[in-house]
């Protein structure tokens, strides 16, 4: 191979601002003297490559890398932008107690049942003794169904544009301990369809803590309702009712037992207590400061009791699973347990979960998701709480 230099004609420079005479390709070793009298005898690509930048530092290489084609809008030209498929709602919500308050069907826009309120009794007589009737008290109650929607509007374009996605983390039911299941959406209005949805699961599930027939309260995406718009939830039914009043102390397990006692001797018997997540972890360690096993050598001794998100706690009612409530005040003084005897809970349904679309708006698809419902309590009495607890 022959040996090639280069011969600048109009400079004292050749291409790249090298020296005239540089030798930059020398595969066959031949000692050859450029330069100023220095020696290059480059014998590999690299080591010409190497020679090269060494001799000036301005030199700008060209490949083909990830920069290539300059910076885009997201990022730069060439590489496009993977966007994850899953999208995972963070301000989703637990709502147990949607799914474990039995839903029955109802006629009319009113709640509409009949109680007992007092019986006359039965007695002991002589024999040939006259016998005289007593009296049994029947009453009416009445509950107004309410109506929930939540609202959605998506554009033409969105449908056409947005792909399909996973949304992580949605459950329209919910369960005891709120599990949350996957949804697929394949366009822009499937998307929005199953967020409205979830909304409207957790407006219900937020009524049914902390709903109020006279005086609505912003919900926790700090949304106000319409005085007279909500039904009476469990709070607002409950009162005073059988309540052990703490009075800004802190919970103790003779309360817990108190307060399954009150239901008892009113005739209820709960299945079931939900309070603040605080309030949880303070039944928890109760529990822990005041039951005692000694475990075998053999085994080992596992602190904590029942499912992550909920315990059972055996009283004189027997097993009541509790489970924490994220819309209920962890402010100490202001946390609570309520335990109820879901046999006299419902929630009385007009219409469940219905979709349905509004008028066309310009070049889009509005859309809203409705259910008309009301929560009663047949008995208030077959139920307890534990209220002012501190921390």
């Amino acid at each position: 191979m022959s040996i090639t230099t280069l011969k600048s004609e109009g400079g004292a420079y050749g291409f790249a601002g090298l020296p005239a005479g540089t030798c930059y390709s020398n595969e066959t070793n031949v000692d050859v003297k450029t330069f100023g009298g220095a020696a290059y005898s480059q014998t590999s690509l690299k080591a010409m490559h190497d020679n090269l930048k060494a001799q000036n530092g301005a030199l700008v290489e060209k490949a083909f890398n990830t920069q290539t084609g300059g910076v885009g809008t997201a990022g730069y030209a060439m590489i496009p932008v993977y966007v994850d498929p899953r999208v995972v709602d963070r301000t989703r919500k637990y709502t147990p107690l949607v799914a474990i308050i039995p839903r029955i069907t109802n006629q009319g826009i009113t709640a509409d049942y009949n109680v007992i309120t007092a019986k006359g009794g039965a007695t002991t007589l002589s024999e040939d003794a006259a016998l005289t009737e007593t009296n049994t008290t029947p009453d009416r109650q009445s509950t107004a169904i309410k109506y929930i929607y939540a609202v959605g509007r998506v554009t033409g374009q969105a449908v056409a544009g947005v792909p399909s996605y996973n949304i992580q983390g949605v459950s329209p039911a919910g369960g005891a301990t709120g599990a949350f299941n996957d949804q697929a959406a394949a366009n822009a209005k499937q998307f929005e369809v199953i967020v409205k949805a979830q909304e409207l699961r957790e407006k219900e599930e937020d009524l049914i803590i902390n709903g109020n027939a006279t005086t609505s309260a912003a919900d926790t995406v700090g949304v106000l309702g319409v005085d007279g718009t909500e039904f009476d939830g469990i709070i607002t039914l409950m009162g005073a009712t059988n309540t052990v009043d703490k009075n800004t102390s802190a919970l103790e397990w003779d309360d817990i037992e108190l307060a399954c006692r009150y239901a008892f001797d009113d005739s209820g018997r709960p299945t079931v207590a939900v309070g603040s997540s605080d309030a949880v972890n303070d039944v928890r360690k109760i529990m822990i400061d005041v039951m005692r096993w000694t475990a075998p050598q053999s085994e080992n001794m596992t602190l904590g009791f029942g499912v992550p998100t909920a315990i059972d706690i055996y009283t004189c009612v027997g097993r009541v699973t509790l489970f924490p409530s994220q819309f209920m005040s962890n402010t100490t003084g202001s946390k609570a347990i309520y335990f109820l005897d879901l046999s006299v809970w419902e929630m009385r349904v007009m219409q469940d979960i219905t979709f349905f679309d509004l008028a066309k708006n310009n070049d889009s698809d509005k859309f809203a998701l409705k259910v008309y419902e009301a929560l009663i309590c047949k008995a208030p009495a077959f139920n307890s709480s534990i209220t002012e607890i501190s921390a």
